[in-house]
């Protein structure tokens, strides 16, 4: 009987400590995937908002353009807030005619008539 229980429990401990080896790899395994699933739903819902956010900054540009080309000037503390929309515009990745656009918006003067007060009055 003895004999039985001694070949009994050198095959059953091997049997067991392979098999809950098993079982943990298994569940590392399926954590992993989920984890890697969870990551790349993660990343691909956050370019979706760096792309939204960059073109809510585009449409800023644009709309700023037609303002301020309309105004025929710029004022200094608008022209400020342009800079802050472009730099993280720009800082998203964004660089097409959205860069043009604020580039005449900077060469414009900062106040109405700007060169009719430096010309020399008759």
């Amino acid at each position: 009987m003895n004999e039985v229980l001694d070949i009994i429990l050198k095959w059953l401990i091997p049997f067991l400590c392979t098999s809950i080896a098993t079982a943990c790899i298994g569940y590392v395994r399926g954590v992993r995937q989920k984890n890697k699933a969870e990551a790349e739903k993660a990343d691909k819902e956050f370019q979706l908002m760096k792309d939204g956010l960059q073109a809510l900054l585009r449409a800023e540009i644009l709309r700023s353009h037609e303002k301020y080309m309309c105004k025929g000037y710029c004022a200094i503390y608008a022209r400020e807030a342009l800079d802050r929309t472009y730099q993280a515009y720009h800082g998203l990745g964004g660089n097409d005619v959205a860069t043009d656009l604020y580039n005449q918006i900077k060469a414009l003067p900062s106040s109405p008539n700007l060169e009719d007060s430096n010309s020399p009055k008759a």
